[in-house]
């Protein structure tokens, strides 16, 4: 019997290098990792850098379904990071590359590698409006509807690329 697939909600976004380049090619390595199904995609964000400094940042969402467990998506996500140079020298720094997983089924996980529903995006315009372009009835669990969230951080530009 095979494992069941769960719908997994995957944050991307880079400010280093040619960042439009680097989320394109990583939404195409979402589509290819082992057990994982690509869905869909939103289009491509700018945006200013939040609590963090450097250049504009180009964000997406995507929607997978895999039957990789979660920590297992997650490591997968962070290989894709390095295959990118992804590096962390401090919180927030700038990156070629970030993934996380933002939303793993309608699961609630907080261990020390990973945190779902994603602890900050309920505060981030730049996940939370692609997240609202693939699923305008997105629901994040434990929280509940994410366009009264898009709606209430009217501060944070976005503009779709």
């Amino acid at each position: 019997m095979e494992p069941a697939s769960t719908l997994a909600w995957i944050g991307i976004g880079g400010n280093l290098g040619d960042a439009r380049a680097t989320v394109e090619t990583a939404i195409a390595r979402l589509a290819a990792l082992p057990q994982t199904q690509l869905l869909r995609s939103s289009s491509l964000y700018r945006t200013a850098p939040v609590d963090a400094s450097g250049d504009d940042y180009v964000n997406a969402v995507a929607l997978v379904s895999t039957t990789l467990p979660a920590l297992d998506l997650l490591h997968a996500l962070q290989a894709i990071e390095l295959q990118h140079g992804r590096e962390r020298p401090y919180r927030n720094a700038p990156r070629t590359l970030d993934l996380d997983v933002l939303m793993y089924g309608e699961a609630r996980i907080a261990d020390q590698e990973l945190t779902v529903p994603h602890p900050r995006m309920v505060q981030r315009a730049f996940v939370l409006a692609p997240l609202l372009e693939i699923d305008e009835n997105a629901v994040i669990p434990g929280v509940g509807a994410a366009r009264p969230l898009l709606d209430a951080i009217t501060d944070q530009p976005i503009r779709r690329i």
